[in-house]
Order: structure tokens, then C-alpha cells, then sequence
């Protein structure tokens, strides 16, 4: 697998509290330079970065982040803003508390309610794994197959813990084939990405495989040098 094909699955992710727009603004321009998948950001920059990036990157933000518990209709009016404000893709925190209560069919029908606020836009549905047992994974697995969302997605990052081999494995096996799985969250190097990849994700959220990248072209450019 060449870096390029690996970059093209990263979502370029920024979502830090503490992050200003110059910080923003260098994940587009790098976003654009390596050709990732997106960007991810903090809704509060999409207007401001859908702007700048002017068509040559995908602007993706996240909703009922990073904790899942805001009501329904909050998560499907931040869905319609991060749009209008010209976001490509939304990435939600689904209701976690509601899915270990057992209330499978208020997670769905929450989900159902963002993925048409959504309309043809990418739908990633966060499932915080490290919060969850084998059941509930298995149990989300099948809320997500069935709401009409893109990706079920790992973690936020913000948790205890972030993507897993073993869940990533475990999401790809028991969803249906049309969703496709975003593994976030912990993703330290180019091996962790290709393997990640060749597991079943079709997306990756990082914020340190295009620093990888930076590192080796460093290195390339100072043995070119001696």
C-alpha cells in the first residue's frame, strides 16, 4: 500500500478545545497538499474553513461531540448548520447512555432523524467502543446497518481509550456490507494506519499520519543533502 492510498483514507483531525485558526487553517492547507480524505473540525471553524479551502478539500465536523447525550433535535440542528455553513461530512456522537439502557430503538430513530437532516452528505456514526461491551458493539453494529448512516465510526477520541484492532475486525464482520467503518482515535504511525486498513477501515481520524508523512520527507531531504 502506497502512503498516498493511505493518505487518501485520513481524515486530517484537528478537534483540540484550545485550537485557533492559524491551527486550522494549516490542517486544510496540509489536508490539501497530501490529498486526505477531509479535514476535521470543530463546527464553530466550517463557515470560515469551506471558504478557504474553496472546493480542494472536504470540510467534515462532528456533532453531539465529544459525550453523544445532547437531545435528538440538538444534533439534528448542528447537522443542518455544519452544513449550510458548508460541511461535506458530519461525524455524531450517537445517544451511548441510550444503548446501554437497552433503548436500541430510540438510538436508531435518533440516528434516522440526522441521517435525513443530513441528505446526500457522509454520515459517520461515533459508537465510543471503549465505553461499550462486545453486546453493545454487536447491538450498534446493527442500529447503524439499519439508520441509513455511511460509517459506523470507533471513538471520539476524547474517551478512554480509542480504536482497537480487535474492534475494528469486529465492526467490519458484523455490518452490513454498505457501511463502512472509520477507525479514530490512537493511530500512531503509517504501519498502525495500514494495518488499521487492511482490517476493514476504509477511513482513519488522525491527526499524526500526515506529521509521519512530514517526518519522512525530512529525513528524505536530508540524506539527499549528505
Amino acid at each position: 500500500m502506497t502512503i498516498q492510498e493511505i493518505l487518501s483514507r485520513c481524515d486530517h483531525t484537528l478537534l483540540k478545545q484550545t485550537a485557533v485558526w492559524k491551527d486550522i487553517q494549516a490542517v486544510i492547507d496540509d489536508g490539501i497538499k497530501y490529498r486526505t480524505a477531509s479535514a476535521c473540525i470543530p463546527p464553530v471553524f466550517v463557515k470560515r474553513a469551506a471558504e478557504y479551502a474553496a472546493g480542494r478539500l472536504p470540510i467534515c465536523t462532528v456533532i453531539g461531540f465529544p459525550n453523544g447525550y445532547s437531545t435528538a433535535a440538538a444534533k439534528v440542528f448542528e447537522a443542518r448548520d455544519a452544513i449550510a455553513n458548508g460541511a461535506s461530512e458530519i461525524d455524531m456522537v450517537m445517544d451511548i447512555a441510550a444503548l446501554k439502557a437497552g433503548n436500541d430503538a430510540f438510538v436508531l430513530a435518533e440516528i434516522k432523524r440526522v441521517r435525513e437532516a443530513c441528505g446526500e452528505h457522509i454520515l459517520k456514526v461515533i459508537i465510543e467502543t471503549c465505553l461499550l461491551s462486545r453486546d453493545e458493539k454487536l447491538r450498534a453494529c446493527s442500529i447503524v446497518s439499519s439508520s441509513g448512516a455511511d460509517y459506523i465510526k470507533t471513538s471520539t477520541g476524547f474517551s478512554l481509550g480509542g480504536a482497537t484492532r480487535e474492534d475494528v475486525k469486529l465492526l467490519r464482520s458484523n455490518c452490513a456490507e454498505h457501511v463502512k467503518v472509520k477507525a479514530a482515535g490512537g493511530i500512531a504511525d503509517l504501519k498502525d494506519a495500514e494495518e488499521f486498513i487492511e482490517l476493514g477501515a476504509d477511513r482513519l481520524g488522525t491527526s499524526r499520519i500526515v506529521k509521519a508523512v512530514k517526518d519522512l520527507e525530512s529525513k528524505w531531504q536530508i540524506h539527499a543533502n549528505v
